[in-house]
């Protein structure tokens, strides 16, 4: 009895979990990765949205070497 008990709360916790999920994912759908976030998915091929993610990296790791270190209070 307690064995039957046991696994109806698993089934039923399963239940809803699984609609839970269900509806977190279904307002997500129709959004394209990167998109929610207001940062447009790259387009082409792999190949080159490789690339452009590469550009975009060595641009910013570019701008934060020019940008002034601040000074330090022990200096």
């Amino acid at each position: 009895m307690k064995a039957g008990v046991g696994i109806l709360g698993l089934l039923l916790a399963l239940l809803v979990v699984g609609l839970l999920a269900k509806k977190q994912l279904g307002g997500v759908a129709g959004t394209a990765p990167g998109t929610a976030a207001g940062v447009s998915a790259p387009a082409g091929t792999p190949q080159q949205q490789s690339q452009q993610l590469q550009d975009q990296v060595k641009k910013s790791v570019e701008e934060a070497m020019q940008q002034k270190r601040p000074e330090s209070p022990d200096e």
